[in-house]
């Protein structure tokens, strides 16, 4: 059929999906991304072609960011498989996605690594590495579909068959130009089929648990990831209420996200939430929960993978990754800006994160929530 590389992050989707195109006749070639400090760099070529750099396997190599644990499933299931397996060294490219994620943090706004690893990575980088070895299709274990038919000049991105494991919202940012070079194996299945899968053909990744924490934030508490890497930051002030009463103070402004509710640092008897975060005086503004409710944003940076009207669009808009989609409509703004308007009021419109639009299932694209 044809060549592929295949993102492997040593979990049990990008492992299924290994074997799901291996069963469709593929040749495929495994892929880890390494993020970490950096290593030695050997190169390898296949069937004489372009140069692919790898790790070179050293027994005393410390595996940085992403574990060294996830590095030795997919190399394991590789063999197993009996396909390729390289570790791509991209501490480089991978710096600037943890650049972004402090400045954003500093600057009051809420990022997301994945979609921009997504963006810059997976579907950017991976696809000079699949050039460079002859590959036609770049894969991944995504739940999300890509959908073709008579009338499209372009695949349609569609979300996953599994709702509870949909990924979309996630892939919006890819360049429109990629749709036709992807493929998404394990969108068509839900999460419990996929593991079962792996139990038939004996895969010890079967069981694993899905990553739940920001990769590089090995920790899991973003706001001292983010003081190690600024030692100088100032980010300290204090915690009013919208009506202006200081009833306490933080010690950065990277603790906190718009709608936020644990680990305020204050107690006034009843729940209250994080409803803005101002950068340039460093106050944590919070409020009842009503007072979250958003019915207008805007975003920058759009990113559609369709052809827009060139007036206003209705469609329905997502905020969070784990947020539900909601009836909007979507006007143009000067420099490639957006204004969505939702019928209803949503919580938790936080600057820094992506919004999303849809046509049914299928994603339209999006843009950063200003």
């Amino acid at each position: 059929m044809a060549r592929v590389v295949l993102a492997m992050s040593g979990g049990v989707d990008s492992s299924v999906a290994a074997h799901l195109l291996l069963e469709e006749g593929h040749e495929v070639i495994g892929v880890f991304m390494r993020h970490g400090e950096q290593s030695p760099v050997a190169s390898c070529q296949i069937d004489g072609q372009s140069a692919l750099p790898i790790l070179n396997d050293r027994p005393d190599h410390k595996q940085g960011c992403c574990s060294a644990s996830d590095a030795a499933d997919a190399r394991r299931v590789a063999d197993n498989l009996q396909i390729p397996f390289y570790a791509l060294n991209l501490q480089r490219e991978f710096g600037q996605i943890i650049d972004y994620f402090v400045d954003e943090y500093v600057a009051g706004r809420t990022p997301n690594p994945c979609v921009m690893c997504n963006n810059w990575i997976k579907f950017g980088k991976l696809f000079d590495y699949a050039d460079s070895v002859g590959a036609e299709y770049v894969a991944t274990g995504h739940y999300a579909r890509l959908i073709t038919d008579q009338t499209d000049a372009l695949p349609r991105l569609v979300r996953g068959v599994d709702s509870g494991k949909d990924q979309t919202y996630v892939l919006f940012g890819i360049g429109r130009e990629y749709l036709r070079r992807m493929l998404l194996p394990v969108g068509q299945f839900e999460k419990s089929r996929i593991r079962e899968l792996a139990g038939q053909i004996g895969m010890r990744v079967a069981d694993k648990k899905d990553s739940q924490e920001i990769c590089f934030v090995t920790s899991g508490k973003h706001d001292e990831f983010i003081k190690s890497r600024r030692a100088d930051l100032q980010t300290a002030g204090e915690i009013v209420t919208t009506a202006g009463e200081v009833v306490g103070t933080h010690d950065g402004i990277e603790k906190y996200t718009i709608g936020q509710r644990k680990g305020l640092g204050v107690a006034l008897g009843e729940p209250r939430f994080v409803v803005r975060i101002d950068a340039e005086t460093n106050q944590v503004v919070i409020g009842e929960k009503e007072e979250l409710g958003r019915t207008e944003l805007t975003a920058r940076d759009c990113n559609w993978l369709v052809d827009l009207p060139a007036g206003p669009l209705r469609c329905r808009a997502q905020i969070r990754y784990n947020s539900d989609d909601a009836p909007a409509t979507v006007e143009h703004l000067p420099d490639g800006r957006i204004a969505v308007t939702f019928d209803e009021p949503r919580r938790g419109v936080a600057p820094g994160q992506a919004v999303v639009c849809y046509d049914g299932d299928q994603v339209l694209g999006g843009g950063w929530i200003e």
